[in-house]
């Protein structure tokens, strides 16, 4: 009788066990600190002039405020001219003439850099406005977040942004799938930025999602 007892008792706690192991996997804190890489191309025409593509590289990094509502966002990106739009022949702006891309010397490629910034920026999960994606599809919606961002060129103002006078609108849509749930970003200007970067889609990576202050060495 007492083996019985015992026996039901032990199943018992193992269920209890299992119930609560549970309950704190599934009570799992939502990240707040997000960052990642950013790798893509440009469209080669925008307004229906050649102008690219241009390789874009880069890095980001996002932080949910709590229960605000808000999100900062910043990213450094490199661009240069793909090899595309070096067999196009594509010609840029130059400070003494135009300038015609070219193989033999990578300064025509016109390397340069931005860094964009958006501030309390606007958190929602109606995602319904974000990018698809081809197969297989993030299963995980995420959340977006948009605001008015600021954009530097080669540490200075942007050409487009009327020496920092203008922003521009920036969607930045963070989702993933089953195994990964935050594994993907998106990034799409406006106006004026989108003259440069396109009103396409920007992709990128989400690299490692963590809540903040966490251990963060391995970054």
């Amino acid at each position: 009788m007492k083996s019985r007892t015992l026996s039901w008792a032990i199943r018992i706690v193992a269920v209890l066990l299992l119930a609560v192991g549970t309950g704190v996997l599934a009570q799992a804190p939502t990240p707040t600190h997000f960052s990642g890489l950013i790798n893509d191309f440009s469209p080669e025409t925008l307004s229906g002039k050649l102008v690219g593509p241009w390789e874009m590289h880069g890095t980001w990094s996002l932080d949910l405020k709590g229960r605000s509502g808000l999100a900062d966002f910043s990213a450094a990106m490199t661009m240069e001219l793909s090899d595309q739009a070096v067999a196009s022949g594509v010609v840029s702006k130059g400070a003494s003439g135009p300038i015609v891309a070219t193989f033999n010397d990578p300064e025509t490629r016109i390397p340069h850099t931005h860094h964009i910034t958006m501030k309390d920026a606007t958190v929602s999960y109606a995602t319904g406005l974000c990018p698809a994606f081809a197969p297989p599809a993030p299963t995980n919606p995420g959340f977006v977040v948009t605001g008015m961002a600021g954009i530097t060129g080669n540490g200075g103002p942007a050409p487009f942004s009327n020496n920092d006078t203008v922003l521009s609108m920036l969607q930045v849509c963070v989702n993933g799938g089953s195994d990964v749930p935050f594994s993907n970003v998106t990034l799409v200007f406006g106006s004026p930025a989108s003259g440069h970067f396109g009103t396409q889609a920007i992709h990128g990576v989400v690299r490692r999602p963590k809540q903040s202050g966490s251990d963060d060495t391995d970054r």
